[in-house]
């Protein structure tokens, strides 16, 4: 099949991979525009370091809607399909209309659950079960397009970073699964329920500040959700600190919100509300992450003192 894929990061590398491995024609792959980070060096996207090492030619537009030589290039190439992995990127309706089976979409979530931007966190954080993925025909409507085929996974104790990497290489494999259905027609196309669609939008720093009123499972759930962005954070003495793995203990506390009730090499013990978190790995700023024994070595800490 002759592919144009458009996606940026890591989460989509795998599937471009994929589709080399299995033999289809990738001429172009579109990706966003090379950024300036860490001390304003010019960085590639994971994508583009990827079509690079596959010797595919790439195309950055500012913004793809409206860009007349990008949708000429891709126009010219004649794809039968346009893969979307992650673009970050709207496509108006002529690119959607524009490939022979469509614009495909490996989405992170159970369609019609959770479209948008942050799925994965999202599953981790409303205390989701199960998650996975989604191929869909895309429509103009955010995420709303006709499912092809899903695969699930349970979350467990899963933190983003985990379920991202578990769930990037189950898109890949899904997608080249269904292809040959989509060639040959015997693909099904269902409509999604959007009395059923909840959404995930953008994750803002800020959203990883932890709220010691909520339960220690509601606590553990945004530690994982936003590990390794943003980080699920508080302040003790005026410093910002990080947690990283934490477990609820399923133990009753009467004291306030944030009170540590007690702390030694098995973890530090947070009332949270009405209930205790032992966390086990944090961060102080500028420093490394350390098992909560090793940060007790190195800092004094006192029954009663508040997190906040």
């Amino acid at each position: 099949m002759k592919i144009v894929f458009m996606g940026t990061p890591d989460f989509a590398v795998p599937t471009l991979d994929a589709l080399v491995k299995a033999g289809h024609e990738v001429g172009l792959v579109v990706t966003q525009p090379d950024r300036a980070r860490n001390r304003n060096q010019v960085t590639f996207s994971p994508v583009k370091e990827a079509a690079l090492k596959h010797g595919i030619d790439v195309l950055q537009p500012e913004k793809l809607s409206s860009d007349d030589e990008t949708f000429a290039s891709i126009k010219a190439f004649g794809p039968d399909a346009i893969i979307v992995v992650a673009y970050g990127q709207f496509l108006k309706k002529d690119m959607l209309d524009l490939p022979k089976f469509g614009c495909l979409n490996v989405h992170g979530s159970l369609l019609p659950k959770l479209r948008g931007a942050s799925p994965m966190q999202h599953a981790i954080l409303e205390g989701d079960k199960e998650t996975g993925v989604t191929v869909m025909k895309m429509a103009e409507g955010m995420d709303s397009g006709h499912m092809i085929a899903k695969a699930a996974t349970p979350i467990d104790h899963k933190n983003f970073e985990e379920l991202h990497d578990e769930l990037a290489v189950m898109g890949a494999s899904l997608l080249i699964k269904v292809l040959p259905t989509i060639e040959d027609g015997t693909a099904s196309y269902t409509p999604q329920n959007d009395e059923l669609a909840t959404f995930a939008g953008l994750i803002k720093k800020s959203d990883g500040r932890i709220d010691f009123n909520r339960s220690a499972e509601e606590i553990d759930r945004l530690i994982r959700a936003f590990d390794p962005w943003p980080g699920a954070f508080c302040q003790l003495d005026g410093k910002t600190v990080k947690f990283w793995k934490a477990e609820p203990m399923g133990v009753s506390c009467g004291e306030p919100a944030g009170t540590l009730v007690k702390a030694d090499e098995g973890g530090l013990y947070i009332c949270c509300g009405g209930s205790i978190l032992c966390v086990r790995e944090l961060q102080l700023p500028g420093k490394k992450k350390v098992a909560s024994g090793d940060f007790l070595r190195g800092h004094k800490i006192e029954k009663g003192t508040m997190f906040n």
